[in-house]
Protein backbone atom coordinates (compact mmCIF):
# COMPACT_ATOMS: atom_id res chain seq x y z
CA UNK A 1 0.00 0.00 0.00
CA UNK A 2 1.12 3.50 -0.78
CA UNK A 3 -0.68 6.82 -0.64
CA UNK A 4 -0.38 9.88 -2.82
CA UNK A 5 -1.54 13.42 -2.08
CA UNK A 6 -2.15 15.66 -5.10
CA UNK A 7 -4.72 17.80 -6.90
CA UNK A 8 -7.08 15.20 -8.35
CA UNK A 9 -9.67 15.79 -11.05
CA UNK A 10 -12.42 13.41 -12.13
CA UNK A 11 -12.81 13.31 -15.91
CA UNK A 12 -15.70 11.77 -17.85
CA UNK A 13 -14.92 10.45 -21.33
CA UNK A 14 -17.59 9.58 -23.90
CA UNK A 15 -16.86 7.32 -26.87
CA UNK A 16 -18.13 4.38 -28.90
CA UNK A 17 -16.99 1.14 -27.33
CA UNK A 18 -17.11 -2.29 -28.96
CA UNK A 19 -19.03 -4.48 -26.53
CA UNK A 20 -18.43 -8.21 -25.92
CA UNK A 21 -21.22 -9.10 -28.35
CA UNK A 22 -19.49 -7.10 -31.12
CA UNK A 23 -21.97 -4.20 -31.16
CA UNK A 24 -20.83 -0.62 -30.72
CA UNK A 25 -22.35 1.37 -27.89
CA UNK A 26 -21.78 4.95 -26.70
CA UNK A 27 -20.39 4.82 -23.17
CA UNK A 28 -19.27 7.37 -20.61
CA UNK A 29 -16.41 6.36 -18.33
CA UNK A 30 -14.89 8.15 -15.35
CA UNK A 31 -11.18 8.46 -14.64
CA UNK A 32 -9.15 10.41 -12.10
CA UNK A 33 -6.03 12.39 -13.07
CA UNK A 34 -3.39 14.28 -11.14
CA UNK A 35 -3.23 17.84 -12.50
CA UNK A 36 -2.74 21.43 -11.38
CA UNK A 37 -5.63 22.94 -13.36
CA UNK A 38 -8.72 22.04 -15.36
CA UNK A 39 -6.88 22.65 -18.64
CA UNK A 40 -3.99 20.41 -17.57
CA UNK A 41 -6.51 17.74 -16.49
CA UNK A 42 -8.11 17.86 -19.96
CA UNK A 43 -4.71 17.63 -21.65
CA UNK A 44 -3.64 14.73 -19.43
CA UNK A 45 -6.83 12.68 -19.85
CA UNK A 46 -6.76 13.25 -23.63
CA UNK A 47 -3.13 12.10 -23.76
CA UNK A 48 -3.77 9.04 -21.56
CA UNK A 49 -6.96 7.92 -23.33
CA UNK A 50 -5.63 8.37 -26.86
CA UNK A 51 -3.48 5.27 -26.35
CA UNK A 52 -6.50 3.20 -25.20
CA UNK A 53 -9.26 4.42 -27.51
CA UNK A 54 -8.85 3.96 -31.27
CA UNK A 55 -11.69 6.22 -32.45
CA UNK A 56 -12.89 9.65 -31.46
CA UNK A 57 -13.80 10.53 -27.90
CA UNK A 58 -14.92 13.64 -26.09
CA UNK A 59 -14.17 14.91 -22.63
CA UNK A 60 -17.71 15.31 -21.27
CA UNK A 61 -16.95 16.68 -17.82
CA UNK A 62 -14.07 17.61 -15.55
CA UNK A 63 -14.56 18.37 -11.88
CA UNK A 64 -12.31 18.80 -8.87
CA UNK A 65 -12.25 15.53 -6.98
CA UNK A 66 -13.66 15.53 -3.43
CA UNK A 67 -10.51 13.77 -2.19
CA UNK A 68 -6.92 14.96 -1.97
CA UNK A 69 -5.25 11.66 -1.24
CA UNK A 70 -5.45 8.24 -2.88
CA UNK A 71 -4.46 4.89 -1.37
CA UNK A 72 -2.98 2.62 -4.06
CA UNK A 73 -2.98 -1.16 -3.59
CA UNK A 74 -0.17 -3.46 -4.68
CA UNK A 75 -2.57 -6.35 -5.28
CA UNK A 76 -3.41 -7.33 -8.86
CA UNK A 77 -6.94 -8.18 -7.71
CA UNK A 78 -7.52 -4.57 -6.64
CA UNK A 79 -9.49 -3.46 -9.70
CA UNK A 80 -12.09 -1.16 -8.08
CA UNK A 81 -11.99 2.29 -6.54
CA UNK A 82 -13.84 3.16 -3.35
CA UNK A 83 -14.59 6.56 -1.88
CA UNK A 84 -13.99 6.47 1.86
CA UNK A 85 -15.09 9.11 4.33
CA UNK A 86 -13.07 9.10 7.53
CA UNK A 87 -13.73 11.13 10.64
CA UNK A 88 -10.69 12.20 12.63
CA UNK A 89 -11.35 12.48 16.35
CA UNK A 90 -9.74 15.24 18.41
CA UNK A 91 -10.46 16.53 21.89
CA UNK A 92 -11.06 20.27 22.33
CA UNK A 93 -8.73 21.26 25.18
CA UNK A 94 -10.98 24.06 26.47
CA UNK A 95 -14.33 22.29 26.46
CA UNK A 96 -12.91 18.74 26.71
CA UNK A 97 -15.47 17.65 24.10
CA UNK A 98 -14.84 15.24 21.25
CA UNK A 99 -14.59 16.96 17.88
CA UNK A 100 -14.79 15.13 14.54
CA UNK A 101 -13.54 16.39 11.20
CA UNK A 102 -14.34 14.54 7.97
CA UNK A 103 -11.87 13.79 5.20
CA UNK A 104 -12.50 11.84 1.97
CA UNK A 105 -10.07 9.43 0.32
CA UNK A 106 -10.05 7.27 -2.79
CA UNK A 107 -9.03 3.68 -2.03
CA UNK A 108 -8.03 0.96 -4.51
CA UNK A 109 -9.23 -2.53 -3.58
CA UNK A 110 -10.80 -5.69 -4.97
CA UNK A 111 -13.79 -5.67 -2.60
CA UNK A 112 -15.53 -3.62 0.08
CA UNK A 113 -13.76 -5.58 2.84
CA UNK A 114 -10.46 -5.11 1.01
CA UNK A 115 -11.04 -1.34 0.96
CA UNK A 116 -11.64 -1.30 4.73
CA UNK A 117 -8.50 -3.42 5.25
CA UNK A 118 -6.44 -1.05 3.06
CA UNK A 119 -7.71 1.99 4.97
CA UNK A 120 -6.78 0.37 8.28
CA UNK A 121 -3.36 -0.57 6.88
CA UNK A 122 -2.54 3.01 5.84
CA UNK A 123 -4.15 4.76 8.81
CA UNK A 124 -2.77 2.22 11.30
CA UNK A 125 0.67 3.71 10.74
CA UNK A 126 -0.52 7.11 11.99
CA UNK A 127 -1.21 8.39 15.48
CA UNK A 128 -4.61 9.81 14.46
CA UNK A 129 -7.79 8.46 16.05
CA UNK A 130 -10.30 7.87 13.26
CA UNK A 131 -13.64 6.28 12.45
CA UNK A 132 -14.63 5.02 9.00
CA UNK A 133 -17.90 6.87 8.40
CA UNK A 134 -18.61 5.40 4.95
CA UNK A 135 -17.11 3.39 2.11
CA UNK A 136 -18.78 3.25 -1.30
CA UNK A 137 -17.73 1.86 -4.66
CA UNK A 138 -17.23 4.52 -7.35
CA UNK A 139 -17.58 4.47 -11.14
CA UNK A 140 -13.89 5.42 -11.54
CA UNK A 141 -12.14 2.95 -13.84
CA UNK A 142 -8.54 4.09 -13.42
CA UNK A 143 -6.29 6.72 -11.87
CA UNK A 144 -3.51 8.43 -13.81
CA UNK A 145 -0.72 9.84 -11.68
CA UNK A 146 1.52 12.64 -12.84
CA UNK A 147 4.74 11.33 -14.37
CA UNK A 148 7.68 13.76 -14.61
CA UNK A 149 8.04 14.96 -18.19
CA UNK A 150 11.35 14.45 -19.96
CA UNK A 151 10.52 16.55 -23.02
CA UNK A 152 11.04 19.94 -21.32
CA UNK A 153 14.33 19.14 -19.61
CA UNK A 154 17.40 20.79 -21.13
CA UNK A 155 20.03 18.43 -22.44
CA UNK A 156 23.25 18.44 -20.48
CA UNK A 157 26.14 20.23 -22.13
CA UNK A 158 29.39 18.34 -22.46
Amino acid sequence: MRSRTANWFECKIRYEKVMEDGLQKKVTETYSVDALSFSEAEERITEEMSSYISGEFTVQDIKKAPYGEIFFSDSELADKWYKAKLQFITIDEKTEKEKRSSVSYLVQAGSFNGAVKNIDEVMGGTMIDYVIASVAETQILDVFEHAPSTKNKPESEE
